[in-house]
């Protein structure tokens, strides 16, 4: 049994290093990613955005060039933020050295088809990783109740921070870069809150979190790269929590993703499950909760929708391998994390 090991929390003036692992940014939206590192630079980092993420296309290069180009960011970077996710971050599993990457206690910091490297990094290595953000999110603020990856990146070892359940969410179509609301007021317009798979009241849980993107981390199941039983037994004494967001499947493949997840042992040594508010539809007679009723209404866990991760703005950071607290008394939600091995 080995502890969590945490990256070297950011000083000011701290390298952000901008990879492509996945999708680059189409020439269009090339304002959007200028103003998003101007975010970054106004709170005193030195970001340098690589020439594959102003690239756009699928992938902005073979997945070899790709591997190259990430394994340098980690190497002279503090701290790892692609632009955003994408489609086939899977490609470069097989061609990165896990070992190297976290041997550089960079922070590596993402999510969507980012979940498919954060997963493997923390699982494999036992180096924290933070899910929840990446760079073409920087000018929305966030709701009162989070925290931003910066500041949570910026703790020391050893730190805790406490965030809670927001208000409100997004629920509009996205439009044009120039017409969106970029202050908390207007971006999040829906109400929201957390809820109990099972409708109670009080609910709470305690464990190492570990999780990601749906469609993209239960591709990993049964690899050497999305060993959770095996992080557990290596990492995680106290247990897990695992958390889970659909970007958009529907209602029959979530509950087919689930399932195949508890096939693989994912939920074995958890002691809660959260998961992430999702637009997609219904089908074949199943609603989005029905899903994970079906696939985790029995583990005999306490399971939270609706809570606030992936693809329905906003989203908490998340540190993959953090010790976490997390508790809902009627509509208040609120999750503590503590950066301890």
């Amino acid at each position: 049994m080995t502890g969590i090991t945490y990256p070297t929390p950011l000083r000011a003036g701290a390298r952000v290093e901008v990879p492509a692992p996945s999708m680059g940014v189409p020439a269009e939206l090339h304002d959007r990613l200028r103003a998003s590192v101007a975010s970054l630079t106004g709170r005193g980092f030195d970001v340098r955005v690589r020439e594959h993420a102003t690239r756009g296309g699928l992938v902005p290069a073979d997945a070899a060039e790709r591997a190259r180009d990430l394994a340098d960011a980690f190497r002279t970077g503090d701290a790892v933020l692609p632009p955003w996710g994408g489609e086939l971050a899977i490609e470069l599993l097989d061609a990165l050295d896990w070992q190297a990457l976290a041997e550089t206690r960079a922070w590596f910091v993402g999510w969507s088809d980012i979940s498919t490297l954060l997963l493997p990094l923390t699982t494999m290595t036992g180096l924290a990783t933070l899910h929840g953000a990446n760079l073409m999110d920087e000018p929305w603020q966030l709701p009162r109740e989070f925290r931003r990856w910066s500041d949570v990146a910026s703790l020391p070892i050893g730190g805790s921070f406490e965030q809670r359940s927001a208000p409100n969410r997004r629920d509009r179509p996205w439009g044009e870069w120039a017409d969106e609301p970029l202050d908390r007021e207007r971006a999040y317009e829906a109400p929201t809150r957390w809820r109990a798979l099972d409708g109670a009241p009080d609910v709470a849980m305690r464990g190492r979190l570990i999780g990601g993107c749906l469609e993209t981390v239960s591709l990993l199941a049964g690899t050497p790269y999305g060993d959770v039983p095996g992080f557990a037994r290596r990492h995680a004494p106290e247990g897990t929590i695992v958390y889970l967001e659909a970007a958009e499947s529907d209602a029959i493949s979530v509950a087919r993703m689930l399932r195949s997840l508890r096939l693989a042992g994912w939920f074995d040594a958890a002691n809660g499950v959260l998961i992430g508010r999702t637009g997609g539809p219904s089908a074949g007679g199943l609603e989005q909760h029905d899903a994970v009723e079906r696939a985790l209404g029995d583990l005999g866990l306490p399971v939270v929708l609706d809570f606030d991760a992936g693809h329905q703005p906003p989203q908490l950071p998340l540190v993959n391998g953090a010790l976490a607290e997390v508790t809902l008394t009627g509509d208040a939600g609120t999750i503590t994390q503590h950066l301890v091995a």
